[in-house]
């Protein structure tokens, strides 16, 4: 297996972007990756595309082949290839984009992440995402993701004693982060107070703990390593890759307040990178609910398991923390188009290693993670990068 680096990325926008369709989004953010690359299309061996359901969002399938055709590369012929899972849909394909570099099948490889969410009302969305719970265990009986995630927040809470003031943190520091963030759905800070005092989407998450419904796309470019230098003087290296699953529903796992399929791809991707979690010196984590960013940071190893919601409360994951985590905004306040997610975490990462990031960029950042969950964790898919 050879190295693999990332020479280009591209984000559009996130938010209810209503002049933008589907194609639009994807073609867009593909765009500026090519040109942030240096490549021509001609060099292009491989497109994968991470879209979690647009058959349900736009009504469209078969979408590998809709984006090499709405990005002018129909006529070449380019093998094109869509990857789903769940909301981790676009980590997985950045995952597969990297295997087959790494393999030596190819030599440069787009990869794109993209969902259209709001051309359906709220309800059709939710049941959308839903989905990716287990159907005849949760989904048939009403579970949702809100409802999932808060049984978790609830066992949390009662175990470990996190409090719904330290939830509301997570989402007070990412928006503030989202707000330096020019493609963030929301750019503006808000109050704990305001947190606290929003109407309840389930105990104890209400509103303000939920990220929104999205639309947007991201697209990183994956080429060998030891070409990289000839397209970008700032290459960022794939170091560490990991990939694993769980139960699909909820009950089947001995403990609901650890996603063991993100301790497995994080561990997979700490051994295959040769470092441990001290060593990441910034992190964007699948902060969907603000007790899924405890969670993260407690199975990514970040801090011990119960100790999330006192590191949030401690400021040690803030912008100038000693982890900073979620520069973006998060899935929070940067929004969650749930099939570009994954893509738009890694171009985070690569814009922090490259020093790109601007107002809310980390001081030395060296190595970063990456961390996409699919819907209540039955998928994860953890990627370290390192400036080189």
């Amino acid at each position: 297996m050879r190295d693999v680096a990332i020479i280009g990325v591209g984000v559009t926008k996130f938010g209810e972007l209503w002049d933008k369709s589907f194609r639009n989004l994807i073609s867009e953010a593909g765009a500026k990756a090519i040109i942030d690359s240096g490549i021509s299309g001609k060099e292009i061996d491989a497109l994968y595309v991470g879209s979690m359901s647009a058959g349900r969002f736009v009504g469209q399938e078969h979408v590998g082949a809709l984006v090499a055709d709405c990005s002018g590369f129909s006529h070449m012929h380019i093998p094109s290839i869509r990857v789903e899972s769940a909301c981790a849909s676009g980590g997985l394909a950045v995952r597969q984009g990297y295997f087959s570099v790494a393999s030596g099948m190819n030599d440069v490889v787009v990869v794109g992440g993209v969902e259209k969410m709001t051309d359906v009302i709220g309800s059709e969305a939710t049941d959308t995402l839903a989905t990716g719970l287990d159907q005849e265990w949760e989904a048939f009986f009403g579970a949702t993701l809100p409802g999932i995630y808060a049984m978790i927040a609830t066992k949390h809470m009662h175990d470990y004693g996190t409090t719904r003031e330290q939830l509301a943190q997570v989402a007070v520091k990412n928006h503030a982060n989202g707000a330096l963030n020019p493609y963030a759905q929301f750019k503006r800070p808000i109050s704990i107070e305001s947190v606290l005092n929003a109407p309840f989407a389930a105990y104890p998450l209400g509103m303000l703990d939920c990220s929104p419904v999205s639309d947007g796309a991201a697209t990183v470019i994956l080429c060998a390593a030891e070409k990289a230098k000839d397209y970008t003087s700032k290459p960022v290296k794939i170091i560490g890759s990991g990939q694993a699953s769980d139960t699909l529903a909820l009950h089947g796992r001995k403990d609901i307040c650890t996603f063991e399929s993100t301790v497995h791809a994080a561990n997979m991707a700490y051994k295959h990178a040769k470092i441990e979690p001290k060593n990441i010196d910034v992190a964007e984590v699948h902060d969907c609910f603000t007790i899924a960013e405890i969670l993260a940071i407690e199975d990514l190893g970040f801090v011990k398991k119960g100790d999330g919601g006192k590191a949030i409360e401690s400021k040690i994951t803030t912008l100038d923390g000693e982890k900073p985590v979620n520069t973006s905004g998060g899935l929070k306040a940067k929004g969650h188009p749930v099939g570009a997610t994954g893509v738009a975490q890694i171009a985070e990462i690569v814009m922090q290693l490259r020093g790109d990031a601007d107002q809310r960029q980390v001081k030395d950042a060296n190595i970063g993670l990456a961390h996409n969950v699919g819907a209540s964790g039955a998928s994860s898919v953890v990627h370290i990068l390192e400036a080189i």
